[in-house]
């Protein structure tokens, strides 16, 4: 029997000044005092896929799947805040992809039929790329998160390369989830 471990595709930040900025407009939506999980620095990324509890087993076919989708290197402009499910009513706070979201959506979209093919359960969403920056856990101060929402919707936050796309655990404690990569899929050069 395969051990299960729970598991996401995503490409990670690294950049130190666009997490800089990710942190600064993170801290802003803190500091106005709703309560909110916010996303560590470190554990800043773009979702490609959550796949939840997974078996080890199925490590070589997701990597399989991912070279099929052959990322390409391409830039990701960061930029515009939004929120899930909506602005008015928020539940995650997130920074856009705007150059470079297509690319990701083609990604995904091949990942997604290959994860379909393995058995996984159908996206129940609409893939949108972005950063996760925090999720509300109650409506106290929601309106100045409301207003901080619509100050920052083009905000700027700056240039990355999509250089891997990355299988990760997620290893959840309770200080926050600690995310370890287990498979690394180089994008081609164009």
């Amino acid at each position: 029997m395969s051990e299960v471990v729970r598991m996401f595709i995503a490409v990670d930040i690294e950049d130190p000044v666009v997490i800089s900025r990710l942190v600064k407009i993170r801290d802003a939506f803190v500091a106005t005092g709703a309560p909110m999980k916010p996303v560590e620095d470190h554990n800043m990324h773009i979702t490609l896929r959550f796949l939840g509890n997974t078996p080890l087993s199925l490590l070589d076919e997701l990597e399989r799947i991912i070279r099929e989708a052959q990322p390409r290197k391409v830039r990701l402009h960061l930029q515009g805040v939004g929120a899930f499910p909506t602005l008015t009513r928020p539940r995650v706070i997130w920074v856009g992809v705007k150059e470079g979201a297509e690319e990701l959506e083609r990604i995904y979209k091949v990942i997604e039929r290959g994860v379909r093919r393995l058995g996984f359960k159908p996206e129940r969403e609409e893939f949108v790329a972005h950063v996760t920056l925090a999720r509300l856990k109650g409506s106290r101060n929601i309106d100045r998160v409301v207003k901080l929402l619509n100050e920052l919707q083009d905000a700027e936050v700056g240039y990355i390369t999509l250089g891997s796309v990355r299988i990760k655990q997620s290893i959840l404690t309770r200080s926050g989830p600690i995310y370890k990569t287990l498979r690394e899929i180089p994008a081609i050069e164009e």
